[in-house]
């Protein structure tokens, strides 16, 4: 329980921060279209942050629920990471991880939505 709720903490806190430094430093450095790519990132790091302290409850319902919470974790650092760095360097390359990311983010939403039909 400790875990996932201190990992979602954290991700909202950087979601926030990564956020901001958007708004304040990025968007007058890098194109809109790039600015749009790292705001995904931080919409979706968001996103699953929150969704990880629901799972920080949950985990003690079943081994469904902290699955999802690794999962979350994983798509947190492959796909949100990945489009940061995409944004701030221009590196294509990097947008070849952020699939892997998306993929654990779906698959941990199906594992949070079997754990829920179980209990």
């Amino acid at each position: 329980m400790k875990f996932f709720g201190a990992a979602g903490a954290i991700g909202l806190l950087l979601g926030v921060v990564l956020g901001a430094f958007a708004a304040h430093f990025l968007s007058e450095r890098i194109s809109p279209e790039m600015l749009g790519v790292f705001e995904t990132g931080v919409r979706y790091e968001m996103y699953h942050s929150l969704a990880l302290l629901a799972v920080a409850f949950l985990s003690s319902k079943g081994k469904l629920f902290r699955y999802a919470g690794a999962l979350f974790i994983a798509g947190i650092v492959f796909f949100s990471f990945s489009l940061y760095v995409l944004a701030i360097t221009g590196e294509a390359s990097f947008g070849l991880i952020t699939p892997i990311g998306g993929t654990a983010f779906i698959a941990g939403d199906l594992f949070l939505l079997v754990g829920f039909l179980k209990i």
